[in-house]
């Protein structure tokens, strides 16, 4: 975080962009509506940049370019290893989603959006819902994610939860050398639309299940639903787990977690989950544990949304999110024979695609 605070005050954000090679970044800002957003085309190779809007309250400006920077590389990758016929943006909208969010805002965002003229198509994310989406198509047609009463997807959180889902359970298989998670201990770090999908998943399987969450509102709803026990934020790292499954924001496997960290298995939905990927992804290697990556196994939700681009089948979407346990078992192939981090795995099949994919595009 340092590195950044000090590329952006040496006004070197075109050097932040070059180090994984975005295409573009747009700043956005509004007074009348109190909308300071920033959006990030990170690759458009394989299609527009598709991905979601996030909405935080973060510390600071450098905070929220560093975030929306490793989203959209992400997001990239997403569409890459999942075969889809998209490229990867992100947005992130500075603020709490609790007190300035309003009809407003979000259509100023949409016009933002809207300049960009399909270069970057918006979706859903941490903050923002399908009502949100209705005020951003109020002003943009490059939106997704709509609500199902206006012809679209709907809320993509159940579809994101499945494909995590499924990413857990070839992690399972791969590690115990069976998919079951009955009667695993697995800690959901979140427990948002996503997170609350996925712990119904594993309540059903009859997993045991921890919850962790900042709002304590979540916490009451969810255990009014199911059978869950709450582990607080001081005692998460340290308790004796089988999965842990972040999701809620990224960087949560770092220095500081990684050294109390008892498990045999990471598997979430969040975005960025490794601080820093060659550090804790080689760090996770060595300590033994079974690394899902997060934008392989959090797809999802950007299979749904592209869905909806395509005329929206359901049953298409979830057969597609589905495939997201092969396509791990894969990744775990790979990184076993050839011996590197699961996270190198991933990277290296996603950018395979998008290099050959733009050779194709490149020829006559």
């Amino acid at each position: 975080m340092s590195d950044i605070k000090d590329l952006l005050q040496g006004n070197s954000v075109l050097q932040l962009m070059s180090i994984n090679n975005h295409e573009q970044v747009v700043f956005c800002n509004d007074q009348s509506t109190g909308l300071k957003a920033i959006i990030s085309i990170h690759n458009t190779v394989l299609g527009p940049a598709l991905g979601g809007t996030r909405m935080w309250a973060y510390n600071n400006d450098a905070e929220a370019l560093n975030d929306v920077l490793r989203l959209s590389r992400g997001m990239s990758y997403k569409a890459a290893i999942t075969g889809l016929n998209l490229g990867g943006g992100k947005a992130v909208i500075i603020g709490d989603a609790r007190k300035i969010k309003s009809e407003a805002l979000m259509r100023r965002f949409g016009k933002f959006v809207n300049s960009l003229a399909g270069k970057y198509i918006t979706a859903e994310d941490v903050g923002i819902n399908t009502k949100d989406m209705e005020y951003v198509k109020m002003e943009t047609d490059y939106v997704s994610g709509l609500p199902t009463s206006m012809g679209g997807s709907g809320d993509p959180s159940p579809v994101t939860a499945y494909g995590v889902y499924m990413g857990m359970k070839a992690a399972a298989k791969t590690k115990w050398g069976n998919d079951s998670l009955e009667g695993k201990k697995v800690v959901v770090q979140g427990i948002g639309h996503v997170g609350e999908n996925l712990v119904a998943y594993l309540v059903k399987e009859g997993a045991k299940v921890y919850v962790n969450d900042i709002f304590e509102d979540r916490v009451q709803n969810i255990s009014r639903q199911h059978k869950v026990d709450f582990v607080s934020a001081e005692n998460l790292f340290g308790l004796d787990m089988d999965i842990y499954a972040p999701c809620a924001l990224g960087a949560t496997i770092n220095d500081e977690n990684l050294s109390k960290l008892k498990c045999a298995i990471i598997a979430g939905a969040a975005n960025n989950q490794l601080a820093d990927e060659k550090i804790h992804g080689e760090m996770v290697k060595e300590k033994g544990i079974l690394y899902a990556p997060d934008f392989l196994i959090n797809a999802g939700g950007l299979i749904n949304v592209y869905s909806e681009l395509e005329g929206y089948n359901r049953e298409r979407a979830m057969a597609q999110t589905e495939n997201i346990y092969n396509t791990t078992l894969n990744i775990f192939k790979i990184s076993a024979d050839q011996n590197i981090p699961t996270y190198v795995a991933a990277n290296k099949l996603a950018e395979k695609r998008i290099e050959e994919i733009g050779r194709v595009k490149l020829s006559f």
